[in-house]
């Protein structure tokens, strides 16, 4: 089965690199947005029995469209698998209905995926209430993997004693593993949210004068989590802070949030492609994808 790698516009390094390292060809999607946001998009020339697209789902709403159009296309030409390479999987935050109406995106997104793809390999995908990526794409081969081991490794090799903070309850998860690995004391804040901008932390009791703390979380978005976490630690006491993020989903003035809260280093895996990258998943990525060969 002849197997080529299809980046989309903004991918094509990372997909070119994990092609390397497969001995397998990588081709560039061609995408034009028309003054109304329309897309226009446009395959390679050659065709493939097996194509495995690479697109993180950041901001996803013109992707989501653009991967339907690709996927449609593929079929239509005679593909028979296709596979999809998306570090940062979209829509898994709505997983129940919190006001009547409420749509529960991650279902209907889940299944429209499952409708196109064969194959799904993502990173750390931000579920809640479901314990399972197959319960959100039935039929279909999902495969998750975790930063975890890389985050921890870039911790050990800051060579400094640090105290490791989730945040939130819901970053217990990820805290714990990169502490195990790095060998790190951890804790975890308590958070209520009072809007999408207005949260408010509690930090466990622990003395955290003159500590170097690094915030741990898979993702990031607004920061206000983050940045009111950072504020509260420096009154505690503690002489810096820093943030280690899987997915930096940064919103357009999270940054500016951060340094405003003295944040003194950023630093994220290519998830999704940031100024702020310094951790790769490249190689993790490669290795899935052989698992599909």
């Amino acid at each position: 089965m002849q197997t080529a790698i299809y980046t989309f516009p903004g991918y094509h390094e990372e997909g070119e690199e994990i092609a390397e390292t497969l001995k397998i060809s990588a081709h560039e999607i061609k995408v034009h947005h028309f003054p109304d946001k329309e897309s226009r998009v446009t395959l390679p020339e050659k065709k493939y029995d097996h194509v495995i697209l690479f697109l993180s789902l950041d901001y996803p709403n013109n992707k989501l469209v653009e991967l339907f159009l690709t996927c449609k296309s593929l079929r239509q030409q005679g593909t028979q698998r296709i596979s999809l390479v998306a570090p940062y999987l979209c829509y898994m935050r709505q997983d129940k209905s919190f006001q009547p109406g409420e749509v529960i995106s991650q279902q209907v997104i889940g299944q429209w995926l499952s409708d196109l793809l064969d194959d799904i390999i993502t990173v750390d995908p931000h579920l809640h209430r479901i314990q399972s990526l197959d319960a959100v794409i039935p039929e279909t081969n999902t495969i998750v993997v975790s930063a975890t081991p890389l985050l921890a490794e870039f911790v050990k090799s800051l060579n400094k004693t640090v105290h490791l903070i989730g945040p939130d309850e819901e970053s217990l998860q990820w805290v714990k593993s990169v502490a195990q690995i790095s060998d790190s004391p951890y804790s975890v804040a308590k958070k209520e949210r009072l809007s999408d901008t207005h949260v408010e932390i509690q930090l466990p009791e622990i003395d955290y004068n003159n500590q170097h703390v690094i915030l741990i979380d898979d993702v990031i978005s607004t920061g206000h989590t983050v940045s009111q976490t950072a504020d509260k630690l420096y009154s505690e006491g503690a002489k810096q802070v820093d943030v280690i993020t899987t997915h930096a989903l940064f919103s357009k003035d999270a940054i500016a949030l951060l340094n405003n809260a003295k944040i003194k280093n950023i630093w994220s895996s290519n998830s999704i492609s940031h100024p702020s990258n310094l951790i790769s998943l490249n190689d993790l990525l490669a290795q899935q994808i052989r698992s599909l060969l």
